[in-house]
């Protein structure tokens, strides 16, 4: 299920940020804004989507350590960071951290409005990618051990016969699981099957 991206608009100070937010409530985004980062942490679930504007420098727990919270969480919820002209190390740094972009205050609205629907767009390709991931990791859980063995072997390009003294199983057999293998993985060339499986190994990785 696609979830409804929001830009999630962390900044302490009231004026900017309700300044910000009915900017980018007027061109269509769907906004939630928090004062602290400790509230929004409070609030993160992993299926939030959309992308944050995230303020470097509040009381409390800051930007960077909120990035860096988010980071323990395995957070892919893109960041672009809003800094004054003292923090641009800092955002260089966050930047290194995963942080997708950042802005320098006083900014330029449409340049903030730029950043933030490329982020939102690579977020939602990133999600659409990372669902694709799960759905072969569970099509390769469905396979049975004996389909499991014949799928790997089949991925190093070897030859019926070659699996069958391999596996010490029937040519036949190897036929019959070779077809279940590509009629549970929905694919209908070997090369297919490599690239989902690849994706899925990624996936895991990741």
């Amino acid at each position: 299920m696609t979830k409804e991206a929001t830009v999630y608009l962390v900044e302490d100070d009231e004026a900017v940020r309700d300044s910000l937010q009915m900017v980018l409530e007027s061109v269509g985004h769907k906004v939630i804004s928090y004062s602290r980062a400790d509230t929004f942490l409070e609030d993160y679930t992993t299926e939030m989507a959309g992308c944050m504007v995230l303020d470097i420098r509040m009381p409390g727990m800051n930007g960077m350590e909120l990035q860096r919270q988010l980071n323990t969480r395995n957070s892919i919820l893109p960041i672009i960071f809003v800094t004054g002209h003292g923090d641009v190390p800092m955002a260089v740094d966050a930047m290194q951290r995963g942080a997708v972009d950042f802005v320098q205050k006083p900014y330029r609205e449409e340049e903030l409005l730029g950043k933030i629907q490329q982020a939102i767009a690579a977020d939602a390709e990133n999600r659409a990618d990372l669902e694709e991931k799960h759905k072969i990791r569970a099509k390769l859980s469905d396979l049975t051990p004996r389909e499991s063995q014949v799928m790997e072997l089949m991925i190093e390009g070897k030859a019926n016969k070659v699996i069958a003294y391999d596996l010490d199983i029937s040519q036949r057999t190897v036929e019959i699981h070779r077809a279940r293998v590509m009629e549970k993985m929905g694919v209908r060339s070997l090369a297919h099957l490599v690239r989902m499986v690849m994706a899925a190994e990624e996936a895991g990785a990741s």
